[in-house]
């Protein structure tokens, strides 16, 4: 079963579980190694000392320099590149001329100073027509399951709601009573609300006026003024909390992926019992989940946005 590329497409929650006892709540399975291998079936870290015997150092040295070029603010010169990367300027000439000759970079005249080419941007833009959210998401909802013994969620947002796209069972999957819904509102779960938080507040509150703002229990968020300080919090640290919000005995914590522009583009999440995610390991199951999402980000070639 291969996940769908697009998000509008998606009409059903992929799930993993390695447990046997969770048939129970999980109505779909797809077991995976969490290890990569390689074609012989060994262990791919195993190679990885002997790949660098491999490794083209004049290569490794242009890719660096095009990521300190990718990473600037403006134009650099010369001096400024051959510093950056630790190379003289001599052998930094000669890898700049051949990214010329290729178009990955170029000499702006009127700066007097080396800029990102066409090449790098056409290159760049086919990853972003090509890069899928849950494949890449995939490996880091394994980890963090194994790290949290918790359950891992990954979502989006249409139509004014959280999509659920993926779902990883923990070890203790069956014994969690989450919903079985590839749906929920944003204000009363934890990655609804770390998605509202990236959302301009227009955007909140069109959403919060179509959607409304219903009461599952009664720690819900009830009101636009309550909803607007919990999300301030949410950027503050980096990630949102459902205490109960949305099924009693149920808390979730996460964090959002943000695209190439510093726009949120899903949230990943953690689900458990009340009785596992006590207060003492919410702070510490928040940094987790923070971490994995913003190695998600990074992956997809986002940028977590700087706190203001």
């Amino acid at each position: 079963m291969k996940a769908q590329a697009h998000t509008s497409t998606a009409r059903r929650i992929i799930h993993d579980d390695p447990s046997e006892g969770a048939a129970a709540i999980i109505k779909t399975a797809i077991i995976e190694t969490p290890r990569v291998k390689n074609d012989n079936g060994k262990d791919a870290k195993a190679d990885a000392k002997a790949d660098r015997g491999q490794v083209v150092q004049s290569l490794c040295r242009a890719l660096n320099i095009l990521t300190i070029l990718g990473s600037s603010d403006g134009p650099m010169t010369l001096t400024e590149l051959s510093e950056a990367a630790n190379l003289s300027p001599s052998t930094t000439h000669r890898l700049l001329t051949t990214l010329q000759y290729e178009r990955y970079v170029r000499f702006d005249q009127s700066a007097r100073g080396w800029v990102v080419g066409v090449q790098a941007y056409m290159t760049g833009a086919n990853f972003l027509k090509t890069r899928n959210l849950v494949d890449v998401a995939r490996p880091r909802m394994r980890r963090l399951m194994e790290e949290s013994s918790e359950i891992v969620n990954l979502a989006v947002e249409e139509n004014g709601e959280a999509l659920y796209l993926a779902r990883v069972g923990g070890p203790r999957a069956a014994q969690v009573a989450v919903p079985q819904t590839d749906r929920t509102l944003l204000h009363c779960s934890a990655v609804g609300k770390a998605l509202l938080a990236g959302m301009p507040e227009t955007k909140v509150q069109t959403i919060v006026t179509q959607r409304g703002m219903r009461q599952f229990t009664r720690s819900t968020l009830s009101s636009l003024p309550a909803l607007y300080r919990d999300l301030t919090l949410v950027r503050t640290r980096g990630y949102a909390l459902d205490q109960e919000e949305r099924v009693s005995g149920l808390r979730c914590v996460a964090a959002p992926i943000f695209d190439e522009n510093s726009r949120v583009m899903g949230a990943l999440s953690l689900s458990g019992s009340s009785r596992r995610i006590e207060d003492a390991r919410l702070r510490a199951l928040g940094e987790m989940v923070k971490r994995a999402a913003a190695a998600v980000t990074q992956e997809l070639g986002g940028r977590v946005p700087v706190p203001n």
